[in-house]
């Protein structure tokens, strides 16, 4: 693997260097991302779903994780994201509420299904209503529910997101 080339580049090398060197590590999957802020790499993550028994614990995740507690701040405004496959739907949804700048990615998401990271069926699944769903959801309890949300509705000095 080429060790130089434009810092866009770099930053793209080390995601995958983390994807391959975590996954031979026995972490879990081969994904690799790093935040980048002011042309410095200030958080690292992989996908370590099987080590930490964490489905939420892909590179993507992992890193934006990393990088807000670097900042103090749960956001990642003025960062880049550089991973070395397309977001999955939970890392894009991730991804969105820590609203970097940018995000840059190698694999593609076809390119992961042809190894058997498939997420077509998450994306099909959120497109049908509730009740036709594979994996059954109720309400019950909503006015119960609604409390919280009064609350927060009056409180004084909250940090909205």
């Amino acid at each position: 693997m080429s060790t130089t080339g434009t810092p866009q580049e770099e930053f793209m090398r080390e995601a995958i260097r983390l994807s391959i060197e975590k996954m031979k590590e026995g972490k879990g999957g081969p994904f690799g991302a790093v935040v980048v802020k002011n042309g410095e790499i200030i958080a690292r993550g992989f996908n370590n779903v099987t080590s930490s028994n964490d489905p939420t614990a892909h590179a993507e995740v992992d890193a934006i994780r990393k990088a807000c507690q670097a900042l103090g701040s749960f956001q990642l405004t003025g960062c880049d994201l550089y991973t070395s496959c397309e977001p999955c739907p939970m890392c894009l949804g991730a991804i969105y509420w820590a609203r970097p700048d940018r995000v840059f990615y190698g694999n593609t998401k076809i390119d992961a299904a042809a190894i058997g990271f498939d997420d077509a069926f998450i994306y099909e699944e959120l497109e049908l209503p509730l009740h036709n769903r594979s994996l059954p959801m109720e309400q019950f309890l909503r006015d119960e529910a609604l409390a919280g949300f009064r609350e927060w509705e009056k409180m004084e000095g909250k940090t909205e997101y």
